[in-house]
């Protein structure tokens, strides 16, 4: 073979080669690398380990149907008043209306408002759940979401069972003024009648917990418990500093933080997290 075949060979050879690697594609969402420890992973292991990072333990945002199916025994979750949605009783209006805002969200999310509650076992035990979902509208509290978490309690009131609610929340929702901040008091009255009867109830506060829920139902649990790293705080860091004059701690409004000062009383990772709740209860039912 002359020389001018091989070169010629050579390069065909390299062209077919280029084209069937730059024909092959990845489709989106497959691969997930970790915010915290850079590793890269197949989504369906972080899905299958709770989306916790089985490296550094870094815990990644989670729905509200990813945590009924991480925390309640498969096919005993019962929705209660899931219907419930917002309307915008004051015309509020910021980039966008904010009955706009609401359509979006519901059409993103395929819920109805920032909260699902429902009726459920652990490990065999009945409970009142009530799941905070980020994805709408950052977890807002709006009136929909204090009446469905008052309803809740009442029915575990009523049927004389546990109620838990994870909460992950941004604050009262503004575009709901008064009656937002108006929940505060309404799911802490439900809270009260719920204890008057000697009934547990856990908060569980993942990342991040803030503001009018902070000031309220999350920190009125007989058993506070947080997700690691968790941010949970009422009002920002900034504003913080701005108004006392110092410099906070780095590690200044995390569950860790939180935890060695005696605000919350475990901190557990998701991934154990339906083991020790089911422990917990079972040592109150007795």
């Amino acid at each position: 073979m002359s020389l001018s075949d091989w070169l010629s060979k050579k390069r065909n050879l390299k062209s077919r080669n280029s084209l069937s690697t730059t024909s092959i594609k990845i489709p989106e969402g497959l691969w997930v690398k970790c915010d915290k420890c850079g590793l890269l992973m197949y989504y369906k292991v972080l899905t299958r380990n709770f989306k916790v990072c089985p490296q550094c333990e870094h815990h990644f945002p989670t729905s509200s149907q990813e945590r009924i199916n991480q925390l309640l025994d498969l096919g005993t979750w019962r929705a209660i008043n899931e219907t419930l949605a917002s309307t915008d009783p004051l015309g509020f209006k910021d980039q966008k209306l904010y009955g706009k805002r609401l359509q979006d969200m519901k059409r993103k999310t395929g819920l109805q408002d920032a909260v699902q509650t429902g009726l459920g076992t652990i490990n065999n035990i009945p409970v009142a759940v009530g799941i905070m979902d980020f994805r709408f509208m950052g977890g807002s509290m709006g009136s929909v979401v204090g009446e469905k978490l008052t309803r809740l309690l009442e029915t575990a009131t009523s049927k004389q069972i546990p109620a838990i609610i994870l909460c992950a929340s941004g604050g009262a929702r503004m575009q709901e003024g008064l009656l937002s901040l108006m929940q505060m008091a309404k799911v802490s009255s439900a809270l009260e009648r719920h204890s008057q009867k000697n009934l547990l109830y856990i908060p569980i506060l993942t990342s991040p917990t803030t503001g009018g829920v902070t000031a309220s139902f999350a920190m009125l649990g007989d058993l506070i418990i947080a997700e690691p790293h968790a941010l949970i705080a009422f009002a920002g860091r900034r504003v913080i500093e701005q108004t006392i004059k110092e410099d906070l701690p780095d590690n200044f409004q995390t569950s860790e933080y939180l935890f060695e000062h005696g605000f919350i009383d475990l901190i557990i990772p998701r991934t154990q997290l339906k083991n020790k709740l089911s422990q917990i209860l079972s040592l109150h039912i007795t």
